[in-house]
């Protein structure tokens, strides 16, 4: 999976509007190969955008979990240790 596209269900306060946005617009970047797409396919870029924040919203509202709402800043910090252990591998490795 893309590393900028991020979990969005299951957080309180839940995702807005943007965040689901800027997930759509990284899953049509990556399908595409494309992060600005020319004049000529720059309408069916946007529309593709806008159908899958549209569809990623309802589903997120659809999902049920009994699981308790994760914690911003603790995933947060997760990603970051995730990133010191594997800054510390490829330090090691290049040694």
């Amino acid at each position: 999976m893309c590393r900028n596209i991020r979990v969005l269900y299951n957080f309180e306060p839940p995702a807005n509007d943007g965040e689901v946005r800027a997930a759509a617009l990284q899953y049509v970047r990556k399908v595409s190969g494309s992060t600005k797409p020319s004049r000529a396919n720059e309408a069916a870029f946007e529309r593709a955008v806008n159908a899958v924040a549209e569809t990623t919203a309802r589903l997120l509202q659809e999902l049920t979990t009994s699981a308790p709402p994760r914690n911003r800043e603790a995933e947060a910090e997760k990603a970051r240790e995730r990133w010191r252990r594997r800054q510390a591998r490829m330090a090691a490795a290049s040694a």
